[in-house]
């Protein structure tokens, strides 16, 4: 699969890019906190960062045996227009988010093959162009926790660029 990558040379001198990435967080994140206060606000209650679980899901709901992550596009590599990668030290950032791809599908196998259901929200289902309304993303999230069904992976991503 081909990545997207930054069309444009970074506008940031190298001190201020390492800055601004200093202050990236990996937990507790916009996205993060609009699941969790979203679903607190419907009444279930979760777990967060539970470390005993493979992957540190962001949210834990052991009676209903699933797990939420809730995935930055850049970090986890994913294929959208939030997921795009740099074009300084390409060789760098294709390695550590193709080891961020790894250990996210090796946690979600570890967690499949012992009974959890896992649901991933995309950063781009709440931000940027082509987001979806929070309801619908917190409506898709508790359909899947009630459902008990078969249903072993959700994916929640942007909506389609092509109307849909």
């Amino acid at each position: 699969m081909i990545r997207r990558q930054a069309t444009r040379d970074d506008p940031l001198t190298p001190d201020q890019r390492r800055f601004n990435m200093s202050k990236i967080r990996g937990r507790d994140t916009k996205p993060e906190m609009t699941v969790r206060r979203g679903l607190h606000a419907r009444g279930l209650r979760y777990r967060v960062h539970d470390r005993s679980l493979p992957g540190t899901p962001d949210l834990v709901f052991s009676s209903a045996h699933v797990v939420i992550f809730v995935h930055g596009c850049f970090w986890h590599g994913h294929d959208c227009g939030l997921g795009v990668r740099p074009r300084t030290n390409a060789a760098f950032w294709q390695t550590k988010i193709g080891h961020n791809q790894e250990r996210d599908r090796q946690a979600k196998d570890t967690l499949v093959s012992s009974g959890w259901r896992v649901a991933t929200v995309w950063e781009c289902a709440l931000r940027g162009p082509n987001r979806l309304p929070a309801e619908s993303v917190l409506d898709t999230l508790i359909r899947f926790l009630r459902s008990g069904s078969d249903l072993l992976f959700l994916e929640i991503a942007e909506a389609s660029r092509s109307g849909g």
